[in-house]
């Protein structure tokens, strides 16, 4: 019997670099079934309308991405799924503190496209895959990680927008729901992340890039 082709989603926001690791990805996984995202709420819903996928590959600085929640509301939503990110950036760090939120992968956008393939192969195998000069950085994002990964898709969404400065009112609209919620989901975020205000939480996730910054 075949063996059946792995299904892939990438989700970039430039068409010719989603069309090029499509191609690579075909050629280097027999034919592999890639369907092209150019944002995460495409990805999101992607991941929604199939049964199952094999590796998902996102652009860390795509739309909906807002540093690394998107990577962690992935994360949180389809925990069986590898992800791999593929980016412009060659911050060693940045590197480590996307294997730290749940990524199997970093893989410079720079490398040549065999590297591309053997890293992804790697991921598929079951390995983690980072560049060499990211192996020797340490940062100190790792407990903040693992709090971090204990939060509901719902609690990432108000952790970002408390980020962005919204009140309770303002985030349940946003939302779509009460105020009571939001207060129950702005309580758990504290104790999961083991801070005693909201302040405080804004304060460590923007530290440690959960807002991108």
């Amino acid at each position: 019997m075949a063996e059946a082709a792995l299904t892939v989603i990438v989700a970039d926001d430039h068409p010719l670099v989603r069309e090029a690791l499509a191609q690579a990805l075909r050629s280097a996984l027999n034919g592999a079934e890639v369907a092209g995202c150019a944002n995460l709420p495409e990805a999101l819903a992607e991941l929604d309308r199939r049964e199952a996928v094999d590796l998902l590959i996102l652009d860390l600085d795509m739309p909906g991405m807002d540093g690394f929640s998107g990577l962690a509301a992935v994360r949180a939503s389809y925990p069986a799924v590898p992800v791999a990110i593929v980016s412009s950036t060659r911050d060693p760090a940045v590197m480590r503190r996307a294997v730290e939120f749940g990524a199997a992968a970093f893989v410079p956008k720079s490398a040549a496209l065999e590297t591309i393939a053997s890293a992804l192969q790697a991921v598929l195998d079951g390995e983690v895959w980072l560049p060499a000069e990211a192996e020797e950085v340490e940062t100190a994002t790792d407990d903040f990680a693992r709090r971090v990964a204990e939060l509901t898709p719902q609690q990432l969404r108000v952790l970002n927008l408390l980020g962005e400065g919204k009140l309770n009112k303002q985030i349940a609209h946003e939302l779509t729901v009460g105020e009571a919620t939001v207060k129950a989901h702005v309580t758990a975020i504290l104790k999961k992340l083991n801070v005693r205000s909201r302040t405080q939480a804004v304060i460590l996730s923007r530290r440690f890039s959960l807002q991108g910054g």
